[in-house]
């Protein structure tokens, strides 16, 4: 699964999750599930992002990070804003746990 998690917190966003799913499906063709509007950084980040800080060290600096997360909820990946969905960085890490 996909999740995307829009944020305000790079004071780029619009107003509400549905404005930002319906921006995403209309402009860049993006169809997926998303989350609320979330803090991903900061003194009132979403509790994941601190988990996955804590245990990693990464922290979103910009929009469009990934978190790659597998079937027992472990990190096993992360990429910057600039990394494309489907780089073979990503798509490596991907493929070993849908076969397992």
């Amino acid at each position: 699964m996909v999740l995307a998690v829009p944020s305000d917190d790079f004071n780029q966003d619009l107003a509400t999750a549905e404005e930002v799913k319906e921006f995403c499906e209309m402009n860049c063709g993006i169809d997926m599930s998303m989350a609320d509007i979330s803090h991903v950084i900061g003194a009132n980040e979403h509790p994941f992002y601190k988990a996955v800080k804590a245990e990693n060290g990464f922290a979103p600096w910009w929009n469009f990070n990934k978190v790659l997360i597998d079937g027992d909820g472990v990190v096993v990946g992360t990429w910057v804003s600039n990394t494309k969905p489907d780089a073979p960085a990503i798509t490596r890490r991907i493929e070993p746990i849908l076969t397992t």
